[in-house]
C-alpha cells in the first residue's frame, strides 16, 4: 500500500531542529509548510529548500492566531539558547503559552494532531538521575531560566488540558541537549561555544568546575525521534524523554572538542550562572519500547560533522560569523520598519 504524502506544518521550522526536520519530512515525500518569524533562526538554514515544489516558508509569529491548512503540526517556535530566550523573557514566555494556545486551537479547529517539542528542562536542576519521564522536576519559578523552563512546562499543562477537554491529539516530546550542523554561531550553548573557541584559538570557557554533566544526541537521531513520535499510535502520548543517555562531564567534552579541532586552545574557568544544572541524563527506556528508537550516531561521529560545518561558516562567511559572534541587533532579518512594528504589536499584549 503506497503511504499518501501529508501536508505538514512545522512552526520554528527555520531554526536549528526545524530546519533538519524540515529536510526529512520532504525527503519522504511530504508537502511541508515551514513557520518561523527569524528571532534566533536564519533563512540560511532552508535557502537549498525554497526551489522544492514541496516547501512553502511562512513568516509569522506564533503568539498572533495562525490560519492554515493541514494534516499534521510539529510545534518546535521557541527560543531554545539561554542567550536568546533571557534576551525578551516575557516574549519568550508568551512564545510558550500564547503560541501553543494558538497552534493548539488551530490543530483543534482542524482536527488534526500535533506534536510538542518540549525539553528537559522541565526537570530544572534535578534531584533523580537519569531522568524519568513521571519525575516533576526541582524548577526555581522565579529565577532567569523560568521564563524558559516555566514557559515549556505551562505549555505541556495545555497540550495535555486540550487533550482531555477537547480531544486534540496530542503528542509531547522532552528533548535532551541536541548539538548537529546549524546550530547558531553564538547561541551560548556549550558544543558550539567550545567549537567556535577552539577553531578560533581562543580560551575553552568553562563554567563552574566543569564536573557538571550532560549527555548529547545528535540532530539526525533527535528527528528520527520526533517522526516517530507523531507516526505513533494515538493513545501513546508521551511525554517522553529523546535524548543520549550516554552521559559525560563537560570538561570531558571541551577536552574532546580540542583535539578533534588540533586547536591549542588552552581551558579556563568562569563562575557557574545562576540555576544551571549540575547532570542531566535522559531515561530513554519510554522511547525504546514504544518509539522502537535510540540514539545511533556517537559523539565524537557527530562532533566532526559539527565541527565540520562551523569550519565552513568561520573560514567562508568570516563577516557573517562576526556579525553573529558580536549579537547585533540583527536578529530579526525583516526591515527597521517590520522589526518596529512587531515590538508595537507585541507591546499591546
Amino acid at each position: 500500500m503506497i503511504k499518501q504524502p501529508k501536508r505538514l506544518i512545522v512552526t520554528g521550522g527555520a531554526g536549528f531542529v526545524g530546519s533538519h526536520l524540515c529536510d526529512r519530512l520532504l525527503a519522504r515525500g511530504d508537502e511541508v509548510l515551514c513557520v518561523d518569524n527569524f528571532y534566533t533562526s536564519s533563512k540560511r538554514n532552508v535557502q537549498h529548500m525554497l526551489r522544492n515544489p514541496n516547501f512553502e516558508l511562512i513568516r509569522h509569529d506564533v503568539t498572533f492566531p495562525l490560519y492554515l491548512e493541514a494534516d499534521e503540526i510539529f510545534h518546535l517556535a521557541c527560543p531554545a539558547a539561554p542567550i536568546h530566550y533571557q534576551r525578551d523573557p516575557v516574549q519568550t514566555l508568551k512564545t510558550s503559552v500564547h503560541g501553543s494556545i494558538n497552534i493548539l486551537g488551530l490543530a483543534k479547529r482542524l482536527k488534526i494532531r500535533v506534536l510538542q517539542t518540549s525539553t528537559s528542562e522541565v526537570y530544572g536542576d534535578p534531584e533523580v538521575h537519569p531522568q524519568t519521564e513521571d519525575y516533576w522536576g526541582n524548577v526555581n519559578p522565579i529565577g532567569i531560566r523560568a521564563c524558559y523552563d516555566e514557559g515549556k512546562r505551562a505549555a505541556e499543562t495545555l497540550f495535555f488540558d486540550y487533550h482531555r477537554q477537547h480531544g486534540v491529539q496530542v503528542k509531547v516530546a522532552r528533548i535532551f541537549n541536541t548539538y548537529g550542523p546549524r546550530m547558531h554561531v553564538n547561541d551560548g550553548r556549550v558544543v558550539s561555544n567550545f567549537i567556535v573557541q577552539a577553531l578560533r584559538g581562543l580560551p575553552i570557557t568553562l563554567y563552574g568546575d566543569g564536573l557538571q554533566t550532560r549527555s548529547f544526541c545528535y540532530v539526525d537521531d533527535l528527528v528520527d525521534g520526533l517522526v516517530r513520535l507523531m507516526d505513533s499510535p494515538a493513545d501513546f502520548t508521551g511525554p517522553v524523554n529523546l535524548g543520549n543517555p550516554n552521559e559525560m562531564t563537560i570538561r570531558e567534552l571541551a577536552e574532546m572538542v580540542v583535539e578533534l579541532c588540533s586547536s591549542k586552545s588552552e581551558i579556563v574557568y568562569r563562575p557557574l550562572p545562576s540555576d544551571d544544572p549540575k547532570q542531566r541524563k535522559p531515561d530513554i527506556r519510554l522511547a525504546k519500547k514504544n518509539l522502537h528508537w535510540q540514539p545511533e550516531v556517537s559523539l565524537r561521529d557527530g562532533l566532526q560533522k559539527t565541527i565540520a560545518y562551523f569550519d565552513t561558516i568561520l573560514t567562508r562567511r568570516p563577516e557573517t560569523a562576526r556579525r553573529t559572534i558580536a549579537l547585533s541587533s540583527e536578529v530579526d532579518t525583516g526591515s527597521r520598519e517590520e522589526n518596529a512594528s512587531k515590538q508595537k504589536a507585541r507591546a499591546l499584549f
